[in-house]
Formats: structure tokens, C-alpha cells, sequence
């Protein structure tokens, strides 16, 4: 079932996290956050909609690192329910699609819950002291790629934040798969 996240609440402060990466490194908010800003998305390796804009994220995550923004992808997803989001899953996606960003395991879904995230994709780009600046969706893609030529929405408010600290006023919300949350 689509899910889709609330709107950007514009200031609101990034929550540190410590995560494995499937490079073998441990990953803080720091070591992800660039002078500029920084881009957190919740992906997974089994969803429609990241599938759909896989090769878009990696696009853009490249295109945004020379401007001074810090990418990093965390996979929450329950692992035992959806075995594909597994660690293991994990490193070979990364491995396989070159990401240019580290992909970060969130097994206790910690992180997921302080971020508020709802679904993949799901976007969270905050500015260089980070504040949220950026709550939206990548493009107008969804279950499917959307035109070659679909403005890149998620590029052009993060070199927004880059260029004046500042997210764009109206942003569309991103929809994806909810987060596999665990049973509590």
C-alpha cells in the first residue's frame, strides 16, 4: 500500500544515528553532513518505488556531492518479514548499483522512528546547520519511472539549500512503500 509522508517542517533538527554501512564502516550524522547540507533518504532493496528511481537517486547523489551536500541511505525495513532488505541484500545492491553514498542498516529501527520516516523513498534534506529544509518526493515518478525528462525535484531544492541555506516553499511529498515496521 503507497504511503505518503507529511510536509516538510522546516527547521526541524536532524537526529544523530550510528549505523553499519555495507562498506564495513560505522556511519554518524558527521560523517555524512557536508559544508552545504545534507540529503537523508529510507530506501529499501525491494521496493517498487526505490526501484523505480534507483538509478535517478545515484544520479543525483553524485550531481549533489560537488556542491557541498552530504548523501547517506539507511534501509529500516524489517529484515526477517522482507529477507530481500536483509544486510546481506544490502551490500550487494550497493556493490552492484556503485552507490556513491554510503547505505546504512537501521536493524532496530531506531533511527526510522526518530526520524519519522514513512515510507521509500522517503527524503529528508537539511541544511548546513541541520535544520529540515527538503520533506519531498525525487521526481514525479512512482510504482514506475516517471519522463526522461520529469523535473528533478529532490537536485533542485538541495542546491537550493546548498545556494541559500533555504528549501524550496512547496514541495510534493514523496510516496512509496510503507517502512516494514517489526512487530511490537
Amino acid at each position: 500500500m503507497a504511503v505518503t509522508p507529511p510536509v516538510c517542517d522546516f527547521g526541524w533538527p536532524a537526529p544523530d544515528f550510528r549505523l553499519p554501512g555495507t562498506d564495513g564502516r560505522t556511519y554518524t550524522l558527521a560523517d555524512v553532513a557536508a559544508p552545504r547540507g545534507t540529503l537523508v533518504m529510507f530506501i529499501c532493496n525491494h521496493c517498487p518505488y526505490v526501484l523505480a528511481v534507483l538509478d535517478r537517486i545515484t544520479r543525483d547523489a553524485r550531481d549533489l556531492a560537488p556542491l557541498g551536500i552530504g548523501v547517506a541511505a539507511i534501509c529500516a525495513n524489517d529484515a526477517d518479514t522482507y529477507p530481500a532488505d536483509g544486510f546481506d541484500g544490502m551490500v550487494a545492491m550497493a556493490r552492484d548499483r556503485a552507490f556513491p553514498f554510503p547505505y546504512l542498516h537501521d536493524a532496530d529501527q531506531s533511527v526510522a522512528r526518530a526520524y519519522g520516516a514513512a515510507c521509500t523513498p522517503d527524503f529528508f534534506g537539511f541544511d548546513a546547520q541541520g535544520g529540515l529544509q527538503y520533506r519531498g518526493r525525487l521526481d514525479a515518478s512512482g510504482r514506475q519511472p516517471g519522463p526522461p525528462d520529469a523535473p528533478r525535484e529532490l537536485f533542485a531544492a538541495m542546491k537550493q539549500v546548498a545556494e541559500t541555506g533555504h528549501g524550496p516553499r512547496e514541495q510534493t511529498p514523496s510516496m512509496g512503500c510503507s517502512i516494514k515496521w517489526k512487530a511490537a
